[in-house]
């Protein structure tokens, strides 16, 4: 099956496109840097030809609302638009759990919009809602560490591991259209604090860690409101298990 993948060379993505190349599939990476620009429409017709599914796991790094909900309203449509053109018979949305749930995230709100186009959008889709990865705590600590030190909310999560991220979205491309999918979970809840201070000393890194919700995730995040719901799938691969492949 000929099976592209849009933000081929990103985390995801990048394991996304191993994982259907492992199950015999004929992959196709759509990115900017291979010459596919999804704002711009530049090489996608060309790029979609004879493609049956695309797995959409394009990111956007805006902080502001706005510009998070352009980019992906821009890059959904486009990308949408030229599936139509080649005769696409499957979308698959990388998506996030609680996403509904959640206000005031300027990327969570690209998210949403980048949802509501797909669902109504022309061709047949399975929007595919995750946790938070493995690898999250770290990211966060990065984006607001300054001189060692960084601030961190103390988020309830239920962390999933990003190669079993990338096996479902290979499952579900290759499948029929669904819909919206149920959550996929890691297998444990995790305190990004902890995540974060244990996966820095895995790395041999020294970071002080302040919690605190006056950061980019407020106190509305507390509790169990970015925990997925009842009826999750449930990944294999845990935390540590994870944790014990970053050592060096």
């Amino acid at each position: 099956m000929k099976i592209a993948v849009a933000g081929a060379t990103g985390n995801i993505g990048s394991l996304t496109v191993a994982a259907l190349e492992g199950q015999g599939h004929e992959v196709v990476r759509i990115s900017r840097s291979l010459g596919v620009d999804l704002t711009t429409g530049a090489g996608l017709d060309d790029a979609l030809v004879g493609v049956a599914a695309v797995v959409d796991a394009t990111n956007c790094g805006a902080t502001d609302r706005d510009e998070a909900v352009a980019y992906f309203g821009t890059t959904t449509r486009t990308l949408l638009a030229a599936e139509e053109r080649a005769g696409v018979r499957h979308h698959v949305l990388l998506s996030i759990a609680s996403l509904h749930r959640a206000e005031g995230n300027a990327h969570y709100a690209g998210k949403r919009e980048q949802e509501r186009l797909v669902a109504a959008g022309p061709v047949p889709w399975t929007i595919v809602p995750f946790t938070q990865f493995h690898d999250f705590a770290e990211m966060v600590a990065g984006w607001a560490e300054q001189d060692g030190v960084a601030q961190i909310a103390p988020l309830l999560i239920q962390p999933v591991a990003p190669a079993d991220v990338a096996d479902v979205l290979a499952e579900i491309a290759a499948g029929e259209p669904q819909g919206r999918y149920v959550d996929v979970a890691g297998p444990e809840t995790q305190d990004l604090v902890d995540m974060a201070r244990r996966t820095h000393q895995a790395r041999g890194r020294t970071v002080k860690l302040v919690p605190t919700w006056s950061g980019i995730f407020g106190v509305g995040l507390a509790g169990e409101v970015m925990l997925p719901s009842a009826d999750a799938r449930i990944a294999p691969t845990a935390f540590d298990t994870w944790l014990a492949e970053q050592r060096p």
